[in-house]
């Protein structure tokens, strides 16, 4: 629960940094940041990946220590680099990347190192009546005794978000926490946010949503390359304002021209595939060159549709043809093979990338040397990685040394991308390829895909964004409760037409093109 606001001179924040800035090695990633946030506020702190959002939050949640500068809470300087001693003060951080402990159960990790304790055991009946408690006031309706590793990943981040406020706070940071959630979800917790506010609670939030920005905060914040650009109020700031002090330039230049794609045979054909649970019977096509959009609410059943495509659910039934020919497979990898498809799953860290090793190590593709042919010659990976460093302006340091997990999230995707050209796939799956990542490299990565689908090589986005799905793609699924409900192209593609037949307002009917199996 949120603690009152201490009585305090007025105008003093509850947290500040004052000159602070931070070095990685020989990467500086922050210099000489003053910033105040106060309570009863919810101050966002934008920019693009890289800018230093994510070390700043660390450095005032006591994760990291400052190479210079200092961290004040109510006025009075705190020892750095110290979480317990930030968690003390009531400062409490709900990280971008899920921090939970998987085989343990959702009652488990909301207490985890604080246990109430009756004598020598566990309070379990006190753990059990304040863990509801807590997911209500969210609105999760969730198992307490669920183990956490079986919970899907909106979950997990509303597990993360419930543990966080389970403790009596001063200061709440989160960094991109409506990243997994669904709308729903989301609208749960902007609740939660304004209603700790209001009990004077100072909310520092980092989002890449600049409509969740406009809506909750009342001041901004703007990094760039590690400082800071502006501070505004934000009434004073229009998104396309926001964009140009984060990238210079404009909201509507975010998405490449859609080429007109001539009729060419498919490339891909699947019909009736059922996943029991979570498809039934979905049929489609996937044309050479085409950006082949997937919408629909999270849990319609998108990315497990494509997980039994590639080979990663075992229980399933239909077919699947590749250039007219039929290409089931026994499971992964090699449906990969077979279908010369690459997957870029949705979890790039616990999916796409080995997190405790550097950008090279990653790029080199360990563990996919199966693939033979398709792997790059290890003779010539250094040349070819310092080439794919230069094409997808991935940072990183001199020696190249710094582990993936200190690269922002834009860089993280980066990676993944240069990786996957390296099996010269034919068709690439695109799970939520912008999740967390700012405006400007978002910009940069629509381009990249604009450019592979042009070059002939077809391309499948899965997406919770509808801006990207209709900025992108030339043609749009729409699946609802493990079925695909429509088929959009041209005019079609907008906001209203998508929702409609993702919330089941809307039937299959003129203007779209009702698929077999639906």
């Amino acid at each position: 629960m949120p603690v009152p606001p201490s009585p305090q001179a007025p105008g003093v924040p509850t947290l500040a940094a004052q000159e602070v800035s931070k070095s990685f090695g020989p990467v500086t990633v922050l210099e000489g940041i003053n910033l105040d946030f106060h309570a009863g506020e919810i101050h966002a702190v934008i920019g693009e990946n890289g800018a230093g959002k994510s070390t700043l939050m660390k450095i005032l949640a006591g994760v990291y220590e400052p190479t210079r500068g200092s961290v004040l809470f109510r006025g009075n300087r705190v020892r750095t680099g110290d979480l317990r001693e930030m968690e003390n003060l009531g400062v409490r951080f709900i990280h971008q990347e899920l921090n939970l402990a998987e085989d343990l159960t959702v009652v488990e990790n909301l207490f985890l190192g604080q246990e109430p304790r009756h004598g020598w055991f566990l309070d379990e009946p006190r753990m059990h009546k304040e863990g509801r408690e807590v997911l209500a006031e969210i609105g999760a309706d969730l198992p307490l005794r669920e183990r956490v590793g079986n919970l899907r990943v909106s979950e997990k981040q509303m597990v993360e978000i419930a543990k966080a406020i389970a403790k009596r706070a001063s200061v709440l940071i989160l960094d991109e926490p409506t990243a997994v959630l669904t709308q729903r979800e989301a609208e749960r917790l902007f609740k939660v946010m304004e209603s700790f506010a209001a009990e004077g609670v100072a909310i520092l939030y980092i989002s890449h949503r600049l409509e969740e920005v406009k809506r909750l905060a009342h001041r901004i914040t703007v990094l760039r390359d590690g400082r800071l650009v502006a501070t505004r109020r934000a009434d004073e700031l229009s998104p396309n304002d926001i964009v140009r002090l984060m990238v210079g330039r404009d909201l509507h230049d975010l998405f490449p021209p859609k080429a007109v794609k001539p009729e060419l045979p498919p490339v891909l054909e699947v019909k009736n595939l059922t996943i029991p649970g979570y498809v039934q019977g979905a049929s489609f096509s996937l044309k050479k060159g085409e950006i082949l959009g997937f919408a629909g609410l999270i849990g319609a059943g998108r990315t497990e549709l494509w997980e039994g495509v590639v080979g990663l659910r075992e229980r399933l039934s239909g077919e699947i043809w590749k250039n007219g020919k039929s290409a089931r497979s026994s499971g992964y990898p090699q449906a990969l093979e077979r279908l010369r498809i690459a997957y870029l799953p949705e979890d790039r860290k616990g999916k796409g990338l080995l997190v405790e090793e550097d950008a090279r190590t990653n790029y080199s593709l360990l563990g996919l040397k199966r693939f033979g042919a398709w792997f790059v010659n290890e003779r010539n990976e250094r040349e070819a990685f310092k080439t794919a460093v230069e094409q997808f302006q991935i940072k990183v340091s001199k020696d190249q040394a710094l582990p993936i997990n200190r690269f922002s999230g834009g860089n993280q995707q980066k990676v993944v991308l240069a990786k996957i050209l390296t099996v010269d796939p034919e068709i690439i799956v695109f799970d939520e390829p912008t999740r967390g990542i700012d405006v400007g490299t978002k910009a940069q990565i629509y381009r990249w895909i604009s450019t592979i689908a042009a070059d002939g090589r077809s391309c499948v986005v899965i997406s919770s964004e509808l801006l990207e799905i209709i900025g992108l793609c030339h043609r749009v699924l729409v699946m609802r409760s493990g079925r695909i409900v429509a088929d959009l192209t041209g005019p079609a593609i907008n906001e209203d037409e998508i929702m409609l037949y993702a919330t089941g307002v809307k039937q299959a009917q003129s203007g779209t093109r009702p698929l077999e199996g639906v």
